[in-house]
């Protein structure tokens, strides 16, 4: 009996599970575009269309800037774990002080606007979706 309810829970959580994609699209996609080619990306900002840098782009600086020195098997595991801390302490409370794009975006954008109607699961699910995405993916 004990099993049954555990796997009835554990399946009634995953139907509520939030989706880290549908966060973007409602809450982030107005200014960030996701996957696009450093071409598209330059129609797009001649064009007039470009609030902030494409996440692609994001989700790889802060991949490269973020680093971990550890010193047993599970440094991507940290290295995952510590990105996607930075991203929902970053969503709360965007700051100059840990801007991690580099000097033209820095240029171009201002610091995003705090995005404080997420709640803690649409915070972990878009900063999940965000270090997941965009792996083995470059802006070129």
């Amino acid at each position: 009996m004990k099993k049954f309810i555990l796997i009835t829970l554990a399946m009634v959580s995953g139907l509520f599970a939030v989706d880290g994609a549908k966060v973007f699209e409602n809450n982030c996609k107005a200014c960030h575009f996701g996957m696009i080619s450093v071409s598209e990306f330059k129609s797009e900002f001649k064009a007039g269309n470009v609030k902030a840098p494409p996440m692609i782009e994001v989700a790889n600086r802060l991949k490269q800037t973020i680093t971990i020195n550890a010193k047993n098997d599970n440094g991507e595991e940290i290295h995952r774990f510590t990105v996607i801390a930075f991203i929902k302490e970053y969503l709360k409370h965007p700051s100059w002080d840990y801007f991690a794009c580099d000097s033209a975006a820095i240029n171009r954008f201002e610091v995003m606007p705090a995005q404080i109607q997420l709640s803690e699961e649409e915070s972990q699910a878009v900063a999940e979706w965000i270090y997941d995405s965009f792996e083995d993916k470059e802006f070129k």
